[in-house]
């Protein structure tokens, strides 16, 4: 299936299980890849024919920064759940949830979760 894909999306939040993730925030990196059958507008050249990323970058955002979750499992399912009632058009999701400034004492790019959910589940 056809994918409308947004890559390193990066929005400050106040997610993690440590007290002070939830006062201080960090920035956190999504990249989200929505699968929609885009042939309509392929022929259409129309933007209501399908599921405009912009809209979706608003809506995530505004889904990602609505609560404080321990979890990011659970920051990645609430931004799967809001897209699927806002956007009828998209069948399933993959996000792919970055958290580059984890509070652990080591090396690394970024820890993470990535899930994949498809309409009715």
């Amino acid at each position: 299936m056809d994918r409308i894909l947004i890559r390193d999306l990066k929005i400050f939040a106040y997610h993690g299980v440590n007290e002070e993730e939830k006062i201080d925030g960090q920035n956190f990196i999504l990249d989200i890849d929505a699968f929609v059958d885009i042939s309509v507008p392929c022929e259409t050249d129309n933007v209501d024919d399908t599921v405009s990323y912009a809209k979706i970058i608003k809506e995530t955002i505004k889904i990602f920064t609505s609560q404080k979750d321990d979890l990011l499992e659970r920051a990645s399912q609430r931004v799967a759940d809001g897209l699927f009632e806002r956007f009828e058009k998209i069948q399933s999701l993959r996000i792919l949830l970055k958290k580059p400034e984890a509070p652990i004492k080591a090396d690394f790019g970024y820890v993470g979760v990535e899930i994949f959910r498809e309409r009715g589940e």
